[in-house]
């Protein structure tokens, strides 16, 4: 039987990438998937590859720092699906500049992406997730929750440490709606940007030194944890961070 049969879910950076890593597995198990982002051309065509492969998907517009852009987003999605049962806060921006070079208005599109945008998309699913018996929000941090990362610049450690916080709060408090919340920690993933990132055959083993497992986090890795999360198979699972890092923590 498919794991997610029945299941409605929300994926926000939906588009591309991780996000689109994730819609395509939970879509092969049978959700009804929702891709939200602001990449209109991305997204429809990603929905339209995905229904062809049988996947009931269908691209939102969605400006995650919006709170209207949310109350819009989840009106669609009622609209068409009647109900919502899994949000995937998988939005996220990384400003690479050092805490001494990082300008004030660039902090702040951080934290209204990677804080705000989750903080809101939670907001406006409790209740919808309320009435249809429970849900499964899964917000999507990283390693640097867990440790300080001597590769990764303060201020994306202190949004992505913040999602834990907003998590295990959501878990606590409305664990009582059947409503779990966790957070997916994964360590660097090989996407197209990363690729770029480390093209520099230095650069590249330095970041894979740091992982036991001696490689980098497909997107498939991350895409299963949040299938497992998503599942009826983590019913009692509900407040964790969640490390997809090949042993990175572990050191």
């Amino acid at each position: 039987m498919k794991r997610l049969k029945g299941k409605v879910a929300l994926v926000t950076g939906g588009s591309q990438g991780l996000g689109a890593a994730i819609a395509r597995r939970f879509g092969r198990e049978d959700a009804q998937v929702f891709l939200g982002d602001l990449k209109e051309a991305e997204g429809n065509a990603l929905a339209a590859e995905l229904q062809s492969e049988g996947v009931n998907a269908r691209f939102v517009r969605l400006d995650v720092a919006s709170e209207e852009s949310w109350v819009g987003s989840y009106e669609s999605v009622i609209a068409s699906a009647g109900r919502i049962d899994i949000l995937v806060n998988n939005a996220g921006i990384n400003i690479r500049q050092p805490i001494e070079e990082m300008t004030v208005e660039n902090l702040d599109l951080m934290l209204a992406v990677n804080v705000r945008g989750p903080f809101l998309g939670i907001k406006h699913a409790l209740p919808l997730m309320r009435q249809a018996g429970g849900g499964s929000i899964i917000n999507m941090g990283s390693v640097c929750c867990l440790i300080g990362h001597k590769f990764t610049p303060e201020a994306y450690t202190t949004v992505k440490g913040a999602l834990i916080q907003l998590t295990k709060s959501v878990a606590v408090r409305y664990a009582k709606d059947n409503i779990r919340a966790n957070i997916l920690c994964p360590s660097t993933v090989e996407t197209p940007l990363v690729q770029e990132m480390l093209k520099n055959p230095e650069r590249r083993n330095e970041r894979l030194g740091e992982v036991p497992l001696g490689r980098l986090a497909s997107l498939d890795d991350v895409a299963n944890a949040a299938l497992y999360l998503a599942s009826d198979e983590a019913a009692f699972i509900n407040g964790i961070a969640f490390p997809v890092d090949g042993g990175v923590i572990a050191w």
